[in-house]
């Protein structure tokens, strides 16, 4: 993964507005950015898969009055401990980058937990980027179509589509011709055993 703007390479993913409140002085709610979201990165080096992070929190119940972006790259693929993520994913047709794709790369480019998301499946039989996070993610469908493929099963999902998805293993197949944009909503959890 190469952060936004970085020489070697400019991601081609849709730009997400981002919209982020708070209070003034007064304790006044106001609206304090509302600009695309600098916070992108492009996966196995393909400037058309890529993931912009939105807003975080590392507390449940979160803290509101901390004014500073929590967002940094490079993005973290789990959330972090007792906390929230939430991120959206351009996917590519499949066509464009599975024949290529280099899951160990592209997992530890995403840190600690993205390198632990690929030890309970190294075999990645069904699809190379089969992985599971220690999270309850809700996987938003916004724009084409994208199958989550489970070990066992399989669903289409399109716009308007929503997953919840309870620490399982799995991978997402873009197998239409467009790209699909994907918001994830990911929150910490027990692990499972």
């Amino acid at each position: 993964m190469a952060p936004i703007g970085s020489k070697a390479l400019k991601p081609r993913v849709r730009k997400i507005r981002r919209i982020v409140t708070g209070h003034d002085a007064k304790a006044r709610s106001v609206i304090v950015s509302d600009a695309p979201s600098p916070h992108v990165m492009t996966l196995q080096g393909i400037p058309t898969f890529g993931v912009t992070e939105i807003w975080s929190t590392d507390a449940a119940p979160a803290d509101n009055r901390k004014a500073q972006d929590p967002c940094r790259l490079p993005v973290q693929l789990a959330p972090p401990k007792r906390g929230t993520v939430v991120r959206v994913v351009e996917f590519p047709p499949d066509k464009a980058w599975v024949k290529s794709a280099d899951r160990e790369k592209a997992f530890a480019s995403m840190g600690k937990s993205g390198a632990k998301a690929l030890a309970h499946d190294a075999s990645a039989s069904r699809h190379p980027m089969m992985h599971r996070t220690q999270s309850i993610d809700y996987a938003i469908v916004l724009a084409g179509e994208i199958w989550a493929l489970m070990d066992v099963g399989e669903t289409k999902m399109k716009a308007g589509d929503i997953l919840v998805q309870r620490g399982t293993n799995h991978a997402w197949s873009n197998r239409s011709r467009k790209p699909c944009l994907v918001a994830f909503v990911l929150i910490d959890a027990k692990p499972l055993k």
